[in-house]
């Protein structure tokens, strides 16, 4: 009987030493962070991959088969530009992950999936040399990655998973993606009517993202660490 209470006081002594040993590895929740990270790199090389290999060479051997291309080089470097940006924003949001939840991991496939679908638009655009109906749905789609990119950042400031929470930040970030949402559903609806003022007004918003961190103004907000309801700006209270 002495035996068998012994046994059982080593089994669980072996089970409180396992439990403390994963407790004490962070690899284990990075690893999953990894895993995404890696997923999304190679997603976005295929989108990349996907629009070089539309792109067509000119009918002729002279610059005026070249610059009768115009619609393909501008809708291919609007795309390409886009891209870069998204995976820049997407890279800093992921890197201050500690871990990873079922819901991101689906906001993550929703973000990729909006991504996916520019390569389609892109040759769209260009073969209807920016027709209004394939102008609009381009805008469209940039609206559903930016929102998409929203949801994103949102379900990444749940639950502490954020290795450097900045307050400020995270709302200046939240009001350039709302702002961003807006001009691209205007620019929607317009380039039904003016398909070269909408493309314009897409390109002119990818300006606000070339910098995916926005630094804050005011470090005294950031040490406070106090911010209200999603957009409203931080106060200093007291």
């Amino acid at each position: 009987m002495a035996g068998l209470w012994i046994w059982f006081g080593r089994l669980n002594k072996c089970k409180h030493v396992r439990k403390m040993e994963q407790q004490s590895e962070p690899k284990a929740v990075d690893a999953s962070a990894d895993r995404v990270f890696a997923f999304s790199d190679g997603v976005f090389a295929i989108i990349i991959t996907i629009m070089v290999l539309e792109l067509k060479k000119p009918a002729g051997d002279d610059f005026h088969a070249v610059l009768s291309l115009w619609p393909t080089w501008l809708s291919y470097a609007t795309s390409y530009l886009f891209i870069s940006i998204v995976w820049l924003n997407h890279h800093y949001l992921l890197r201050n992950l500690s871990g990873v939840s079922l819901r991101l991991l689906w906001a993550n496939f929703g973000h990729l999936f909006s991504v996916s679908l520019i390569p389609f638009l892109t040759d769209w655009v260009a073969e209807s040399k920016l027709a209004p109906v394939p102008v609009s749905l381009y805008a469209f789609v940039f609206l559903t990655v930016n929102v998409s990119y929203l949801i994103l950042v949102w379900e990444s400031q749940q639950d502490g998973r954020t290795k450097e929470h900045k307050p400020l930040a995270s709302w200046m970030i939240r009001l350039r993606s709302t702002a961003t949402i807006a001009v691209f559903l205007v620019s929607t609806v317009i380039s039904l009517w003016a398909p070269i003022l909408g493309f314009t007004m897409v390109c002119g918003c990818l300006i606000l993202y070339t910098r995916p961190e926005i630094k804050a103004s005011n470090q005294h907000l950031v040490r406070l660490g106090k911010i209200q309801k999603f957009l409203r700006y931080p106060t200093d209270k007291r």
